[in-house]
């Protein structure tokens, strides 16, 4: 179960103990160690560490541990079109978990597999949490891209999706942090740093 209320950019060490103690599943706590790295300043390392995973589980595996691994890989690159490339693919993982009716569509390969595998024809409840920190992030890929218009589609995907959002530490930061790029766009004063400049938050994920 996802639980929005955990971040790991909060305290990104207890929530990995907390999951390493609580989850059998293997992959995301690999996954949550290169977190730490990440967290701790050592891209480079964490790169290769989410690397590794991803060339594991590749294009067919876990929608979210695809979903979390290319969210966060994305902070690990050091170059605005890769980071893009990365996000595309967190946003392609939660479409395919979604099922049909949330795909993205920007630009060729970004669209569900076309391999065969079903696709859930039931939306995944948990996957609706994930929504506005993707298109968040794509808007902030977009605006270091100097590519407004598209910062701007993915922002009010991002504000639509809010809904899905509790009222709490990580919902209230992402709404915030919406917000804030929302004003960068617009030109006014006091937006602040867009996000994209660091480590993003995102859910944690255990049972």
């Amino acid at each position: 179960m996802i639980r929005p209320e955990q971040v790991w950019q909060s305290k990104p060490e207890a929530a990995v103990t907390e999951q390493q103690e609580a989850s059998e599943d293997a992959v995301m706590t690999r996954i949550g160690q290169a977190v730490i790295l990440l967290h701790a300043g050592d891209r480079e390392e964490a790169r290769n560490r989410l690397g590794e995973i991803w060339s594991e589980i590749g294009e067919q595996g876990d929608s979210l541990h695809r979903c979390t691994l290319a969210h966060y890989m994305a902070d690990a690159q050091d170059d605005p079109a890769d980071e893009l490339a990365w996000d595309l693919r967190a946003l392609t993982a939660a479409a395919t978990a979604d099922g049909p009716g949330e795909e993205p569509d920007d630009g060729p390969g970004t669209g569900p597999p076309q391999d065969g595998r079903p696709v859930r024809e039931e939306p995944h409840p948990a996957m609706r949490v994930f929504y506005p920190s993707l298109h968040l992030s794509l808007a902030a890929d977009y605006v270091k891209l100097q590519r407004p218009e598209a910062a701007r589609i993915h922002l009010a995907r991002a504000r639509a999706a809010t809904g899905a959002l509790s009222d709490d530490g990580y919902g209230n930061g992402v709404r915030a942090a919406i917000a804030r790029l929302e004003r960068r766009l617009a030109g006014e004063p006091g937006a602040g740093p867009g996000p994209g400049t660091g480590p993003r938050p995102f859910p944690e994920q255990s049972p």
